[in-house]
């Protein structure tokens, strides 16, 4: 029973902060990139 008490006391912390963070939403403001981001999958031929 001490373990499930110690394991749930040392997640609390981690889920609140897991939950204020998509809460507030901390995303960058701006553009993104117009470049893609590189794949395995290869593109067409230029």
């Amino acid at each position: 029973m001490r373990a499930l008490i110690a394991a749930s006391m040392g997640l609390t912390p981690v889920l609140l902060l897991i939950l204020v963070l998509a809460v507030t939403n901390p995303a960058p403001e701006g553009e993104t990139s117009p470049r893609p981001l590189l794949t395995t999958v290869p593109g067409p031929k230029k």
